[in-house]
């Protein structure tokens, strides 16, 4: 996957958890996922997590994973960058 897509997944996650006062542990706990899988995928070392993935953070949040996926910088992207 290209790493600038995984770069602005992280940001999102950031920024939801800044905007809602959560730790990457409590989202982790929220999605139903482990903290390793949370901590690669804000790392790097995990950068294509898959839909399912991303839908379990997303629930976490308590979105759908279109209102997680719905936001400017990955509506501008564009892979043939």
């Amino acid at each position: 996957m290209n790493e600038r897509y995984g770069q602005i997944l992280v940001q999102r996650i950031e920024s939801l958890c800044r905007k809602r006062g959560f730790t990457h542990y409590q989202l982790a706990i929220m999605s139903g996922l482990k903290h390793s899988t949370l901590s690669d995928i804000m790392t790097g070392k995990r950068d294509n997590p898959k839909i399912q993935t991303l839908h379990k953070i997303a629930l976490g949040f308590s979105m759908t994973l279109a209102e997680f996926l719905d936001f400017d910088e990955l509506n501008s992207f564009s892979f043939d960058e």
